[in-house]
């Protein structure tokens, strides 16, 4: 029977209302349901609304603090499990954070916060998206790392370079690529993330998600759909261009 379905029908499920969404955001009229002309107005709106403004400088706030975390101890991760101490058991527990239920991982963070009486903020909530970026940095950097050839490292040691410097001019510009699409991933996934912030925002410091879960609660508006379409051309984006990069890092 499932095999008389037409594979199209997939996208379709999957790609209309996200096409009705983007669509009724250049809806005139304040209604989302119905077309009443095609207008600008509702982005005009977006970008008066305060609580909107707010939400957006806190998110990219949090995303750009914890991307810089997550891309250093991320890399350095992958590098030392890569080339330093080889463990599937510690491989495992790096990649746990990103393979996770958010809940999971919003409950356990709240828990720790509340163990060590860490009032919440912004800075608990970047500190949380650094943990899950962290381990989606380290998963790109080491697929990077798995297609390098270590004899060159070898080779700078062998001709007198230690440790650092054989990092610094070897290891770090091969790895380059790998790094920054790692980077965009993290960034991305803190500006789409809603159910950690959740748990670990403060009352003062929402993230943007929030300030939308909030509006939504009352109906959506063609001015949500305008956010929206905003957020996912972002999202998309930077998506495409760590798919780029990655493409590049499997190809050197």
């Amino acid at each position: 029977m499932l095999k008389k379905i037409p594979f199209w029908i997939t996208y379709v499920f999957l790609y209309v209302p996200i096409v009705v969404v983007v669509a009724m955001s250049f809806n005139a009229g304040d209604s989302p349901y119905s077309w009443s002309g095609f207008s600008f107005s509702w982005y005009a709106e977006l970008a008066k609304d305060e609580q909107i403004r707010i939400g957006l400088g806190n998110t990219l706030l949090v995303a750009t603090g914890s991307t810089v975390i997550a891309t250093v101890l991320g890399t350095l991760l992958a590098v030392g499990l890569a080339r330093h101490t080889r463990s599937k058991i510690l491989d495992a527990i790096a990649t746990l954070p990103v393979i996770l239920p958010d809940i999971v991982l919003a409950i356990g963070l709240l828990a720790f916060y509340s163990l060590i009486q860490l009032t919440l903020g912004l800075y608990s909530v970047l500190l949380a998206h650094a943990v899950f970026g962290t381990a989606a940095v380290a998963a790109v950097v080491r697929t990077r790392l798995n297609g390098t050839d270590p004899s060159l490292e070898e080779a700078s040691r062998d001709l007198g370079a230690n440790g650092f410097t054989t990092f610094l001019r070897i290891t770090l510009p091969t790895l380059a690529p790998g790094i920054v699409a790692g980077a965009l991933l993290a960034f991305t996934l803190s500006v789409d993330e809603f159910v950690i912030a959740f748990f670990t925002a403060g009352p003062q410091s929402p993230t943007l998600p929030i300030v939308i879960y909030s509006m939504v609660r009352f109906g959506v508006t063609p001015e949500i759909n305008a956010l929206a379409t905003v957020l996912l051309a972002v999202t998309f984006t930077a998506i495409i261009a760590a798919a780029r990069l990655t493409r590049l890092t499997e190809r050197r």
